[in-house]
């Protein structure tokens, strides 16, 4: 090989390492599906994918707005996106593992004290009314009805003062500044909202509520059931409103009140390295009180349930290996994600070292071989010149003479030679020059020859370079 290949082979391999630690250093990018896109969530997520890129962390979010978290959802179920905003009793995606549930929402079921209404079970006969924040809240309670064998009543069904069947519980859709309304004409017997207990949607139907109430005393409607109801439906989960929840006087509730809710959850696909979904998780959560100040929503994040490692991720709702790592305090460092790595590179580091090696020693032998087989010719010239009896024959020795300097001259412009070596050949050609001087001497009487010939060695000791 000559010198400049191998300079040419050492930038690549530098190249490659350097572009090897670049691509391992730069930071990842995921994309998060969040809908709707003038949620709280999107607001959240917003805040903390700039946060990341104020910070320079590991890991970068680039946030993709959709209409509703069914489309996120979507998004994620399709590979489209990496991490996405779940409800899971809107659409849970087959290949969405949980990171973080960023908030729940609860059932929540008031009544005018005097309609004697404590339990969902009570319902039945009865008409509800719902106010409606999401396409899914119909459907999520049809599905809780289904469980206490309650059918909703069809439409036009118990019309006017008419009694429902037993069993049949009527759904009436409302908005928000309607629930008074209702309740004083007794077109609903109780009203129900699922949201978060500290929204504004929550409170506002309470004061609605209690506005229609004659001793403005409300009644909190329970659903005491709620392990068994997530035992059929893991997309739902228990939720308990705690004494004094929305508001401390009076109480309300008094007493501590069991329902039933949803959550939305930050999810992502399987496949999406563990170490950064581990970053993402961990800077979510260490940052949450900065990211309260611009989006309130943050303080309701938790982790999700689970009790062991193995529950973790084997769950009806499982989560990501890579979350399990931050809560579990087992992320790895960049040497313990590497380490088999770095180790097959010391190994095999060291065996491409010991082949290139033995590669230069072969293409050195190699070199040698070619000038010792030059050395040979040239001793069998000097040999033929001594015994030549012709001009013509001195000749021709004298041409292949010429023609193998010019080689080794060539030769060793390409590469360097061993001094040795050198020595050698220029003793060998001053020899073959004098034998080809003496040949022609002694066929020549007169003495005159082709002269010069004796400065053939010398002007090759100074062409040729010497050894490194």
């Amino acid at each position: 090989m000559r010198r400049e290949w191998l300079f040419v082979a050492l930038a690549l391999g530098f190249a490659a390492l350097a572009g090897l630690v670049v691509t391992l250093s730069r930071p990842a990018v995921l994309t998060v599906a969040v809908g709707p896109r003038d949620g709280p969530e999107a607001a959240l997520l917003d805040a903390y994918a700039r946060a990341l890129v104020r910070n320079h962390e590991d890991v970068r979010l680039q946030v993709m707005p959709f209409p509703d978290v069914r489309d996120s959802a979507e998004a994620l179920r399709t590979n489209r996106a990496d991490l996405a905003v779940v409800r899971p009793d809107v659409l849970l995606p087959d290949n969405g593992l949980t990171l973080a549930v960023l908030h729940d929402e609860a059932l929540i079921v008031a009544a005018p004290e005097a309609a004697e209404i404590e339990s969902f079970s009570d319902l039945s006969t009865r008409r509800l009314g719902v106010v409606l924040r999401h396409d899914a809240d119909l459907p999520f309670l049809a599905n809780l009805l289904d469980f206490y064998d309650f059918k909703a009543a069809a439409e036009g069904e118990g019309a006017g003062s008419e009694p429902l069947a037993p069993g049949r519980v009527g759904l009436v859709p409302l908005k928000a500044n309607e629930v008074t309304q209702a309740l004083e004409a007794k077109r609903v017997d109780a009203v129900a909202v699922i949201a978060s207990p500290t929204a504004k949607a929550s409170l506002a139907m309470l004061r609605a509520v209690e506005a229609a109430s004659t001793d403005r005393k409300v009644a909190f409607v329970s659903v005491p059931d709620g392990k068994a109801i997530t035992q059929r439906l893991p997309e739902l989960q228990a939720v308990t409103l705690s004494a004094g929840t929305f508001g401390g006087r009076p109480k309300r509730p008094e007493e501590d009140v069991e329902t039933v809710g949803v959550s939305y959850r930050l999810m992502a696909r399987g496949t999406v390295n563990r170490y950064a979904v581990a970053s993402v998780v961990q800077h979510l959560f260490e940052w949450r009180s900065r990211l309260a100040a611009v989006a309130p929503i943050a303080n309701a994040m938790k982790p999700p349930d689970y009790d062991t490692t193995v529950t973790a991720t084997s769950a009806r709702l499982p989560n990501h290996p890579g979350a399990v790592d931050y809560f579990e305090r087992e992320q790895q460092t960049f040497l313990d994600r590497y380490e088999d790595w770095i180790y097959l590179l010391a190994f095999f580091g060291g065996t491409i070292g010991s082949g290139v090696a033995w590669l230069g020693q072969r293409l050195a032998r190699k070199r040698r071989e070619r000038i010792d087989i030059v050395l040979d010719r040239l001793l069998d010239i000097l040999a033929e010149a001594r015994s030549a009896h012709s001009v013509e024959a001195l000749d021709a020795l004298t041409r292949e003479t010429d023609a193998l300097i010019a080689d080794v001259v060539r030769h060793a412009r390409e590469r360097t030679i061993d001094s040795r070596m050198i020595s050698a050949l220029i003793l060998a050609i001053d020899a073959v020059n004098g034998a080809l001087d003496d040949g022609r001497r002694g066929m020549d009487p007169s003495g005159e020859t082709a002269g010069g010939r004796s400065r053939t060695a010398r002007l090759l000791s100074l062409s040729l370079p010497a050894a490194e």
